[in-house]
């Protein structure tokens, strides 16, 4: 996209900046809340799952109303309270950690009303882009935003090893919090003309609308098929989110600082599929390239798969690497497109229920899957539950191929 375009939207650069640092933040806790639970908590795999677990499960309890209520919302000044709600909870954890109060299951409450606040923050930032921009900036803008994202995947994760090595888990768990500060702060700055909210909604007319999401995201949006792919996506990186930490830090006896340089590999090639996603997909189309993107994963978990063979530590270190850095790529360059297809084909009025409905079920699948990948890698090995992930990434690409969605193209 020219310089121009973006010239026209400086309440999309305040947006961009905010995302940018909270994520930065993000990737640091998600890090640290696992070196926590194995290090400091003396977890095993099936903790880690349970923690990937309590995280997500607000979207299966909440998910589907949540969308109604934002919907009948100003979106952008909900944002910015759960920015500083989420930078509150965030506080929570190195506070218990220095009262000597941090147990895993204390840790998994607070990390439960974290991800509540994650769901309501998530459906107002998902539906409030489309109201900063023009159609045809959604995508190169997601794009964007991806960038954003993979730039804070790849410093998160190392910067998450390094502060955890030096200061602890717990304390490095305080830059989220202060990132979520920042992007609220930021966010404020920004001139929006939104709808009045609704008034007098009752319990019922709430239900009524959450169901029309439903049916619309599943029937008449022709985003169906996209969805259940995707659901089928979430399978494999429920997977990967709960054995990589162990596979890594016992298995392979990599060091937190080391865990933390895997991770950045995958930041780097996230920034790589950030950066040619929009050259890609015009050549490709938008269906083409997400079921590349599959395929692309896959082949990063076999890499993966690979560094636990009896090789010597550093090429386990670098397959390892490899892989992280193939599955970051393939993250990198598939999310603008089918974040920006599903905006594109959905009106505002249903944006909140559309993208929390999808979103909602995609983390449900998480909820569901990583405690049972947890207990299953425990009892049969962290290998074969990785193989059995690179399998489910390929039957979602070759899923998708066997469709129609090959053809599609975004709207414009």
């Amino acid at each position: 996209m020219r310089r121009a375009e973006w010239s026209i939207s400086p309440s999309f650069l305040r947006y961009w900046r905010a995302a940018a640092v909270s994520g930065l933040g993000t990737y640091v806790t998600l890090f640290a809340l696992q070196a926590l639970v194995v290090l400091d908590l003396d977890g095993t795999a099936s903790d880690v799952g349970w923690l990937s677990s309590a995280r997500w499960l607000p979207f299966l309890v909440f998910g589907l109303i949540v969308g109604a209520v934002v919907d009948g919302r100003k979106r952008l000044p909900l944002l910015v309270r759960t920015h500083l709600l989420q930078a509150v909870l965030l506080l929570a954890v190195p506070a218990l950690w220095w009262l000597d109060l941090l147990s895993l299951p204390v840790l998994l409450v607070v990390v439960f009303a974290y991800g509540t606040v994650s769901v309501v923050s998530g459906a107002a930032e998902m539906s409030l882009l489309p109201r900063l921009l023009e159609r045809r900036q959604l995508q190169p803008a997601l794009a964007r935003v991806d960038g954003a994202d993979a730039v804070a995947s790849t410093a998160g994760p190392a910067l998450g090893g390094a502060l955890v090595s030096a200061v602890g888990a717990p304390v490095a768990v305080l830059l989220d919090s202060l990132s979520y500060l920042y992007s609220a702060l930021t966010l404020r700055g920004i001139q929006l003309d939104e709808p009045p909210a609704r008034t007098g909604v009752t319990v019922r007319v709430l239900l009524r609308d959450a169901v029309d999401g439903f049916r619309y995201a599943y029937g008449a949006s022709g985003l169906a098929v996209l969805a259940i792919a995707t659901h089928g996506w979430f399978v494999g990186n429920a997977i990967i989110g709960v054995v990589l930490a162990p596979y890594a830090l016992r298995n392979l006896d990599l060091s937190a600082f080391q865990f933390g340089l895997v991770g950045a590999l995958g930041g780097v090639g996230a920034v790589l599929g950030a950066a040619v996603t929009t050259w890609v997909g015009r050549r490709l189309g938008t269906g083409r390239t997400i079921i590349l993107c599959h395929v692309v994963t896959a082949l990063g978990v076999v890499a993966m798969v690979g560094a636990g063979s009896r090789t010597s530590g550093a090429w386990a270190m670098t397959l390892l690497m490899l892989g992280q850095g193939l599955y970051g790529l393939a993250m990198g360059m598939s999310n603008s497109h089918e974040m920006s297809y599903r905006q594109l084909v959905t009106p505002d009025e249903l944006q909140a229920r559309t993208n929390t409905t999808l979103r909602s079920l995609n983390r449900t699948v998480t909820v569901v899957v990583a405690p049972v990948a947890g207990i299953l890698a425990d009892a049969w090995g962290i290998r074969p539950i990785l193989i059995v992930a690179a399998t489910v990434f390929a039957l979602v690409a070759a899923g998708l191929a066997a469709t129609s969605f090959r053809n599609v193209r975004a709207p414009v």
